[in-house]
């Protein structure tokens, strides 16, 4: 595929991620289907890169080994608001929000992710099935 996926359906899969103004690509799993979001990072000591939960406004982190930074997305992929959560909390919807990006705590700030910045995701390998 390789194209910019702003409004177009999402799929399972893996894709990348870059920032504005960076050159550098974060591999990203795409979780688009309800037993994938449901899944998410659930039972993972950690993630290398990030997760793409879509449609999402809210996360939890019960039953999360470790804290993850969350980046609340538009339809357009822009950043409306970014938190860190510890394990075993609930975080509270974002109206406007339909993806959350997720990622390690201290991952967003490494990656000039903030409210603000538009994100380019791209696909990079064929959808799962």
């Amino acid at each position: 595929m390789g194209t910019t996926r702003t409004t177009a359906k999402w799929r399972n899969g893996t894709a990348r991620l870059t920032v504005a103004g960076d050159h550098a690509a974060v591999p990203v799993e795409v979780a688009a289907s309800y037993g994938t979001r449901r899944r998410g990072l659930l039972g993972r000591g950690g993630i290398d890169g990030a997760m793409l939960l879509t449609p999402c406004n809210s996360v939890h982190t019960f039953r999360m080994r470790f804290a993850i930074d969350v980046a609340y997305l538009d339809r357009e992929l822009n950043v409306l608001a970014v938190t860190t959560m510890p394990p075993g909390r609930l975080g509270l919807p974002r109206p406007r929000a339909r993806h959350a990006l997720e990622a390690e705590a201290g991952a967003m700030e490494r990656w000039g992710v903030r409210p603000g910045v538009r994100l380019v995701i791209s696909a990079v390998s064929p959808p799962e099935r």
